[in-house]
């Protein structure tokens, strides 16, 4: 194995800098030894490469170590380029083509895809469009045992990739960056990916290619931005990194998983399905029911109009905010205990209660990092309600019912704790009323609302609450308006 690793080099944009790239290349290698190759991801030549790149095409000058390029991301630069299935432009200075896989000696797989995503048809000759990345996903998925390649060069960044992991800094990785990029990066599953372009450095957290207990593990990938060459900031553009492929690595070692490992920034692409119109319609008409108002006397009702909190329409689907330090229960993030884990599904996972009332309580928990059931988008809130009735059934034919319930306060992750109590020792009245006799002796006040309403009505996103549900549907709630006591939900069943 030691054999067969490789010493790699990658760059970002060289915009005809060639004697700022090869310099540096030159200084590297006689400070740390020889490098394999050069990859170079981005613009390679810029509007004034002219000069400096006859020195390097007429062989006056070479580059000191095989260097291996993608093509135009614009119309000025494409005359650099003779042939688009890829040719050698100099000596040591290969142009790769539009789109494919470079396999070296070594067994090292290099996927590729040059040019930006095509805003247009007929498609330029700098760009790709969806039918490249289609031909190119097919081309390698297609082969046998396929499970993914060591490295994948485009030039622009992923669309989100972002999503679950430290900042890009100034880049909004919502909107930089091609979709199309994002899904050749989920099927070819690179352990490396280089892209350039946005004169930035970043060097995401790595992220895993399967899901935790529902899939057999896979390596993870690291992708890295590049700055371009030379560029005042001092930003980073030329990162080494050693290689054994993919193919001469004992699989165990393969898939180990690093501590800092995060969920699939794409995983949620793969999965959108459009919801049909007989759904959407559904969903869309009012709920005829009625809201309690806490700012009434207790017990008073009022109807629904369908106004409230934009009912007319489903809620829309938001991406979860990122915590903003450590989180113990984002599954993406390493301070997850995931031998505790029971079930995973799409949005939510259930979790064995560390220091549980007993030995089957468990959590129900969003994967995405929300703070309360209030802040919850649909599909998530869906999910819970689907675990909420599983639980049920489960705990019911063990003779048991559930209690659960949630404290929104101080916390920072959303955790509905569900204890299950035998059927024979206490009545869902039993319950409600062990709770609210411990609220009043607590000085706490807890109303029941309504069974048909749901916590959204009756409170406000970062509005702190406590709230209790029956199995049977009964609700308690309280609002927390001072301090509130930590323990008080686990106090009650116990």
């Amino acid at each position: 194995s030691y054999r067969a690793m490789s010493r790699r080099l990658a760059c970002g944009d060289v915009e005809g800098r060639l004697e700022a790239i090869f310099g540096r290349v030159r200084a590297i290698q006689a400070k740390s030894g020889r490098f394999d190759m050069l990859l170079c991801v981005g613009n390679f030549f810029g509007s004034t490469s002219e000069a400096e790149w006859a020195e390097y095409r007429t062989g006056a000058k070479k580059a000191p170590i095989p260097t291996y390029v993608l093509g135009a991301n614009n119309q000025d630069t494409l005359s650099y380029f003779p042939d688009v299935s890829g040719c050698e432009l100099a000596e040591n200075i290969t142009y790769l083509g539009r789109r494919g896989v470079y396999s070296g000696c070594s067994g090292l797989q290099i996927a590729y895809l040059s040019g930006t995503e095509a805003q247009q048809q007929p498609v330029p000759a700098h760009s790709f469009s969806a039918k490249d990345v289609a031909e190119l996903k097919t081309s390698l998925l297609s082969t046998p045992n396929f499970r993914g390649v060591d490295i994948l060069l485009t030039s622009p960044w992923p669309r989100d990739v972002g999503t679950f992991a430290n900042s890009a800094g100034e880049i909004d990785t919502k909107k930089c960056g091609s979709k199309l990029v994002s899904d050749l990066a989920a099927s070819l599953k690179p352990r490396y990916h280089f892209a350039a372009l946005e004169k930035a450095y970043y060097e995401r957290l790595p992220y895993r290619n399967h899901m935790v207990l529902q899939e057999t593990p896979q390596h993870v990938t690291r992708f890295i931005a590049l700055a371009d060459v030379g560029n005042t900031s001092k930003k980073k553009y030329l990162y080494a990194f050693s290689i054994v492929p993919m193919s001469s690595m004992d699989p165990a070692e393969l898939v180990k998983q690093p501590q800092d490992v995060t969920e699939n920034p794409y995983r949620k692409l793969r999965k959108e399905v459009p919801k049909s119109k007989a759904s959407l319609s559904a969903e869309e008409e009012p709920a005829c029911q009625f809201f309690f108002d806490l700012n009434k006397h207790q017990g008073k009702k009022r109807p629904s109009d369908g106004k409230e909190r934009g009912d007319s329409q489903p809620k829309q689907a938001k991406k979860p905010p990122q915590p903003t330090g450590p989180c113990w229960f984002c599954l993406a993030s390493p301070e997850v205990e995931k031998h505790l884990v029971v079930s995973i599904g799409t949005h939510c996972y259930l979790a064995l209660a560390k220091g549980g009332l007993s030995p089957d309580h468990v959590l129900i928990l969003p994967i995405g990092h929300y703070q309360s059931v209030v802040d919850l988008s649909s599909e998530v809130l869906e999910e819970v309600t689907k675990y909420k009735a599983a639980l049920k059934e489960f705990f019911r034919s063990k003779g048991k019912r559930y209690v659960l319930f949630e404290r929104n306060y101080r916390s920072q992750h959303l955790q509905l704790q569900v204890i299950p109590v035998p059927l024979d020792l206490c009545t869902s009245e039993d319950i409600k009323e062990a709770f609210i006799a411990q609220a009043q002796e607590q000085q706490i006040e807890l109303l029941e609302i309504p069974e048909h309403s749901d916590i959204a009505q009756v409170a406000q996103p970062g509005m702190p609450y406590f709230y209790v549900e029956l199995d049977t549907g009964e609700k308690l709630f309280h609002r927390i308006r001072g301090r509130f006591p930590l323990q008080f939900g686990r106090c009650v069943p116990a």
